[in-house]
């Protein structure tokens, strides 16, 4: 089943990079810069090189009125553009991963299925899980830490 990964959009984001430090933590963000590995931007699905600078803050990502409702910490690179990929492609966030762990949520955002799966085998899970009729999207997300990482849906 063909499918395509979403990033989140800069917009929401971008005014935050023009605050100050002490405006940041009056909204529960931090400015980091990356030391290495493991600072996957949400808005490139790539992993900010080291010393750039990052935003670190919470992300509601389900919004849904369910008890799935959830929100995570999430990174945006300072220097993120909107990213989009095509039908089929892995971000290269996901594919500097071993595992994700994928949820299917239906229309109303109850979750209906998962599947923790090797990143090798990203596509054949997400046909299994999207090939569910209740299923309406999934959402992605790094198996080690459990943040959220991308919306995935059907092309």
């Amino acid at each position: 089943m063909s499918f395509v990964v979403s990033a989140l959009p800069l917009a929401p984001f971008a005014p935050l990079f023009a605050l100050s430090d002490a405006e940041l933590a009056e909204r529960g963000v931090l400015r980091r810069v990356a030391d290495g590995p493991g600072a996957p931007c949400r808005v490139t699905l790539e992993d900010a090189p080291v010393g750039e600078r990052v935003l670190l803050l919470n992300w509601e990502h389900q919004p849904a009125d369910t008890p799935f409702r959830s929100r995570h910490a999430i990174f945006v690179r300072e220097a993120a553009r909107d990213t989009t990929f095509a039908p089929g492609e892995i971000p290269p966030a996901f594919a500097a991963r071993k595992f994700l762990s994928l949820r299917a949520f239906d229309d109303s955002g109850m979750m209906v299925d998962a599947d923790l799966t090797p990143t090798a085998e990203l596509p054949e899970a997400v046909g299994r899980l999207l090939a569910n009729p209740q299923a309406a999207y999934l959402h992605a997300h790094y198996a080690g830490a459990g943040c959220y990482a991308a919306r995935i849906d059907r092309a």
